[in-house]
């Protein structure tokens, strides 16, 4: 069996922000992260839900018309595979079910993100936000700064809209 993909799609919508998509079941869960994975420990990162998405999904790049949900620019930040972390008395713990519980460990394997974060849900949000943290591993580094150009044409998010 293959392994689950992950994807990051960096969308300037209303308002600029990444979407973290993860393979769960068939679909992409998705959660909306203003300002982008922290590779540093440190950083706490707030995690909208979003709608979950089809797989096909998940090498979109381009502009979403206007008047249409998510309407703007949209590039593919990373792309790569993941691994479920999440453990329960030493047995893994489905990723459906880890998310249903609000809490998941995963270790990414992209093009620019490589490394464990965690997705859990806030105990004080009305809505269901979460928090994405990255794990301390030997990947974390506070100083990090990615390319903020697509993996797949190379393209900025502000060039990907210029082609509308």
């Amino acid at each position: 069996m293959a392994a689950p993909i992950f994807v990051i799609q960096k969308h300037d919508a209303r308002r600029l922000h990444y979407d973290v998509r993860l393979e769960v079941d068939g679909v992409l869960k998705s959660w909306a992260v203003p300002r982008g994975p922290s590779a540093d420990p440190a950083q706490k990162r707030l995690a909208v839900p979003t709608d979950d998405h089809a797989m096909s999904y998940a090498e979109f790049e381009g502009v979403i018309g206007s008047g249409r949900y998510g309407s703007g620019a949209v590039i593919v930040w990373d792309l790569g595979v993941y691994r479920n972390l999440t453990r329960k008395a030493g047995a893994e713990v489905p990723m459906a079910t880890a998310l249903a519980h609000g809490h998941a460990k995963f270790w990414l394997q992209g093009v620019k993100l490589t490394g464990a974060w965690a997705l859990t849900r806030t105990r004080t949000s009305a809505n269901g936000d979460w928090l994405m943290v990255k794990v301390r591993d030997d990947h974390a580094d506070p100083t990090w700064t990615p390319a903020e150009t697509s993996v797949l044409s190379g393209l900025t998010i502000e060039e990907i809209a210029r082609t509308a």
